[in-house]
This record gives structure tokens, C-alpha cells and sequence, in this order.
């Protein structure tokens, strides 16, 4: 769905005050032995080894809670609510094993397309000093020609309409050529979500089973490979409708969490969609910190939580630069069930990492299904605190009605946070309430092949766009195809935001800064961060892909 926004050139920054968030960085640590690529590390995923069995000595912190790193079993109020899984498991994992196979210990990292004449060391730099005035316009223009092609942008709204025509006809001018899936494709896609709407179940799984035969591997063209996982999500939706059980979450393997790591680095030295996502969610999270000796983060969509390494440095310089005892940093992680190995991963990281910045920080996890019990009472609060939430689409759509969402956004106004955070990953969901499964699932599919279109440009094609596409984005194409079955016109949520008494807080200046600069180390011509209202928004061509806001009560 093409959305309204306006295009910003490029402000230039004013130099920054002091104790203002400097442009995230990572650790120069890493930059004694870089890999041969200059590969930008941007997390510390990419720069550590895992803790070693002797984690630093930290006192415990008042209300209960351990120090150091955290742990996965820390107690809340509610013992049943504590992240709990066989520790059988996690000692008989190799993690040096693992970490060799992320190729951090050898040169088998994946390409990137990164400055080839930019080191570790010298990724996220200060800001350059503002230019002469008389260079000032000249200076934008060259940069605005360079990040947004002209011609792109609509002046209206692209709406769906009850009478649904192809939108992939109406993206003709795009670089890969939105027409390669085909009318056929497309239109039985729509004739199985009419059928959907209608409950007519066994019709669409006719249409599905008819389109296996032309779409039996995801091969072709981008959005002829969204094809193929929107139709494999489909099919699985429909299992569940048909009153198939779902088999139980299990536990990522190992190698899984190998390649999907692998995955997320290609995706992150390419395309500027994670990095976006990550780092202006982390600078509203920096700017929102107002002093206090406690600040405390609950995230609802963590990752691999390779992000907090620059929120964690960042905190360490402030307080070093003023001569201050640097604040304990609480993390609260909400994660599914099957997510185990990967907060192992999490915590050893982070906790080393905090080590040696002689930061103290405290890593919990909490389930999602004692979330969803509990409430806000299976996390532990301490009095004092400054808090902070991030949250994504992910969490709403486990809320499900929207009366459950309603009451989510009460109980976290009663937590009084500093600011909330909403990475929407999903841009083209709130443009306007779906009326229908139909509208709901092809303004999804349309949005992720501008997505697989979009990263096969940023790596050239070929085996890194299949691996991030199976292991990053098809996950992700699951969850919203299942969502999309769930959703009964509910309020967008923008508007549950609104009702819930939020209002928006605009982004900073130099959030807009460091997003351009961000798309300047990837340098891939289609990207451009524009701004809708409050939200600072990265788009290809003339669609968003991820819109980042701030809101507070």
C-alpha cells in the first residue's frame, strides 16, 4: 500500500549538547581484528565471544532481581511467571562451536555491500560540523537527488477498495518490475481470500492446491518468491481453520539459530531495513532517559537484542563523560516459548558486554503465554525506576480483540512509563482499518514483496536474499497471514493509542540525521527516510517499509 508521506531532505545538524546521544556506534574493541571486509559489526553478536562460566560479581538490586546479566529464571512477583526451560539443554550446547559457525572466529562471513573504506572503528562517527551557508542548499540537493528517485511519490492515499484490483499493476515503474508474478497468480491469491472471507475453506484450499503445481519453490522474481510463502502461509492458516492442531512450539535447534543469525547479519550489512528499525528505536529510548539511577526497559520485540550494545555504550559514555556512577540498566525481554536458546545467546552477550563497560545490567526474560496470564504482574518492577516499553505489531496481534489491546495500553499507562516506543513493521496494516480478511491480506502480501524486492536489490540476488527471505521473513509472513484471519475490523493502532490517552512525540532531529547516515553506509539508491506526521519512516521508492514513533501519556 503506498503511503502519503513527505519527503525531508537532509537537516543539517546543529553540533550536539552536552550529554546528547551521540550517533550509535559499536565498540572500537572490535577493531583490532577486523574481518577482511570491513565489515560494520552492529552488534555485539558480531564482536564477542560468549561469557565465560564466571560471571561479575554484582550486587543485587533492590526489589529482587539479580545483577551482572540477569538470568533467565529471575524471580518476579509470580513464581509461575519466570522464563523456566531444561537447563539440560543449554549446558550440552558447544556456544564456542556456535560462535565459529556465525563465522565471528574466522573469515566465512557472508559479502556485504557496505563502504569498503569504512573500518569497525570508524562506523558511526560524530556528526561532521555543519558547512559553510553558501554550500548549505547545494548540499541538499545533492543528497536529496542521490536517496529518492524521482516520480515515486502519489499525492494521495493508495486505498484498497471492495472492488480489489491488482495493486502490483500500479507499481509498474518500480526497479524489478512489480508485473513478474503474473495475472493468474495473483488472482487466485485473491480467490482464495474472497473464499476465505465467504468460509468457504474447502474452495480456497482447491485454489491453493491448484497454484502448488505453477509455484513449487520459491524461485523467479521477488515477488514471485512472496508468492510462493504467502501461499505456504495460507495453507497453513487454513489447516488451523480446518481444526488441525497447531504442533507444539519446540525449541530452535542450534544450526536454526545459525543460519538465521547468519541471515540477519547479511540483512543487516545490506539493507538498512534492521538498522532502521533498531537504532531509531534505541534513540527515542536514549532520549526519553532523564537520570535516574534505575532505567528499565520492557521489550516486547527484542531480537537477538544486538541493539542494546549501543544503548549500553552510550549510557556508559554519558556517565563517564560527566564523572557520574553510570545508572543499572534493567532489561525485560517478552518472548514465545520455543525462544530458549536464543536468550542464552542474549544474555551471555549483553552480560559480557556490560562487563566490560563496567555497567551494571540485568537481562529477564519472561514468557509470552505468562504475559498474556499476567499481565504486567509477571514482570518485576523496582520503585524509582525509569521506565521505558517498546512494542511492535507482534504483541498486539497475540492481544487478538481489540478490547484485549485496549486493556494492554491501561495497564501499561498505570506503569506511568518515561515513553513507548512502536516500531511498526507493518506500515501498510494501519493505513485503514481492513474490512476483510481479503483487503487485510493483500495489502500484507503486497507489502512484503516490496520488502523481498527491496533486499534483493540491496544484495545483488542470488543465495543471501533466499537465506534472509527463509529465515528471517518468511517467519514473519506466517505470523501476519495468521493475524490477518484474526482481525475483525478492530481499531487501528493508531487510534487504540490515541484512546488509550497517548500522544505522539516527535522524533528528534538527530534521529533524522543518524537515519540518512545510516542509509549512507549502505548506500543502496531506493532507500530514503521521509516523514508521516510524528513518525520517522523508511521507504522504498514511494512505500514504507518501517515507521518508528514515540508516544507518551
Amino acid at each position: 500500500m503506498r503511503v502519503p508521506v513527505t519527503s525531508q531532505p537532509p537537516a543539517t545538524p546543529a553540533a550536539p549538547a552536552a550529554g546528547a546521544a551521540q550517533p550509535l556506534k559499536p565498540v572500537s574493541a572490535a577493531a583490532a581484528a577486523p574481518p577482511p571486509l570491513c565489515y560494520e559489526p552492529t552488534s555485539v553478536l558480531d564482536l564477542r565471544s560468549p561469557a565465560s562460566d564466571k560471571h561479575p560479581e554484582v550486587a543485587p538490586l533492590p526489589g529482587g532481581g539479580g545483577g551482572g546479566g540477569g538470568g533467565a529464571g529471575g524471580d518476579g512477583d509470580d513464581g509461575s511467571a519466570a522464563l523456566q526451560w531444561d537447563e539440560h539443554a543449554m549446558q550440552t550446547l558447544d556456544w564456542d562451536s556456535i560462535m565459529r559457525d556465525l563465522g565471528l572466529h574466522d573469515d566465512s562471513a557472508p559479502p556485504f555491500r557496505a563502504n569498503p573504506h569504512v573500518c569497525p572503528a570508524d562506523a558511526f562517527p560524530p556528526p561532521p560540523p555543519p558547512p559553510p551557508p553558501h554550500h548549505h542548499h547545494h548540499q541538499q540537493q545533492q543528497h536529496h537527488q542521490q536517496l529518492e528517485p524521482p516520480g515515486h511519490f502519489l499525492p494521495h492515499e493508495f486505498a484498497l477498495s471492495d472492488g480489489y484490483s491488482n495493486p502490483l499493476d500500479s507499481c509498474a515503474d518500480s526497479p524489478a518490475g512489480w508485473n513478474g508474478l503474473g495475472p493468474d497468480f495473483f488472482d487466485e491469491l485473491i480467490q482464495a481470500a474472497e473464499c476465505f472471507d465467504s468460509s468457504e475453506l474447502q474452495l480456497a484450499q482447491m485454489i491453493l492446491a491448484r497454484l502448488n503445481q505453477r509455484l513449487r519453490s520459491p524461485a523467479g522474481k521477488p515477488v514471485q518468491r512472496a508468492a510462493f510463502y504467502f501461499k505456504e502461509a495460507f495453507q497453513s492458516l487454513l489447516l488451523l481453520q480446518s481444526g488441525s492442531n497447531r504442533p507444539p512450539a519446540r525449541l530452535s535447534s542450534w544450526p536454526d539459530i545459525v543460519q538465521t543469525i547468519r541471515a540477519y547479519k547479511a540483512f543487516s550489512g545490506n539493507s538498512p531495513i534492521s538498522m532502521f528499525t533498531h537504532f531509531t528505536a534505541i534513540q527515542a529510548l536514549l532520549e526519553s532517559f532523564d537520570g535516574s539511577t534505575v532505567f528499565h526497559v520492557v521489550d516486547f520485540d527484542i531480537g537477538f537484542g544486538g541493539q542494546y550494545a549501543s544503548f549500553m555504550k552510550e549510557i556508559a559514555d554519558r556517565a563517564d563523560s560527566c564523572k557520574l556512577q553510570p545508572p543499572i540498566v534493567r532489561i525485560t525481554a517478552v518472548v514465545p516459548e520455543e525462544f530458549a536458546i536464543e536468550t542464552k545467546l542474549i544474555r551471555d552477550n549483553l552480560s559480557q558486554y556490560a562487563h566490560e563497560l563496567k555497567l551494571r545490567v540485568e537481562v529477564e526474560f519472561v514468557l509470552v503465554r505468562a504475559f498474556e496470564m499476567l499481565s504486567f504482574k509477571s514482570i518485576n518492577f523496582i520503585d524509582r525506576e525509569s521506565l521505558a516499553v517498546h512494542l511492535s505489531p507482534a504483541i498486539l496481534h497475540r492481544l487478538g480483540p481489540a478490547s484485549n489491546v485496549a486493556r494492554f495500553l491501561v495497564d501499561i499507562r498505570r506503569l506511568n512509563p518515561s515513553i513507548v516506543v512502536f516500531a511498526d513493521t507493518e506500515p501498510w496494516a494501519d493505513a485503514a482499518a481492513p474490512a476483510s480478511f481479503k483487503r487485510s491480506f493483500l495489502g500484507c502480501f503486497e507489502h512484503y514483496a516490496t520488502v523481498f524486492e527491496s533486499v534483493d536489490v540491496a544484495t545483488g540476488g542470488g543465495d543471501w536474499a533466499r537465506k534472509i527471505e527463509g529465515y528471517l521473513l518468511r517467519p514473519r509472513i506466517t505470523a501476519a497471514v495468521e493475524a490477518a484471519a484474526k482481525r475483525a475490523a478492530p481499531p487501528s493502532w493508531r487510534e487504540a493509542f490515541h484512546g488509550a490517552g497517548m500522544r505522539p512525540v516527535r522524533l528528534s532531529q538527530f534521529a533524522d540525521y543518524q537515519a540518512e547516515f545510516l542509509l549512507g553506509k549502505v548506500q543502496v539508491r531506493g532507500f530514503h527516510v521521509a516523514r508521516r506526521q510524528a513518525e520517522l519512516v523508511l521507504c522504498w521508492h514511494d512505500r514504507a517499509l518501517v515507521a518508528t514513533s514515540a508516544w507518551k501519556f
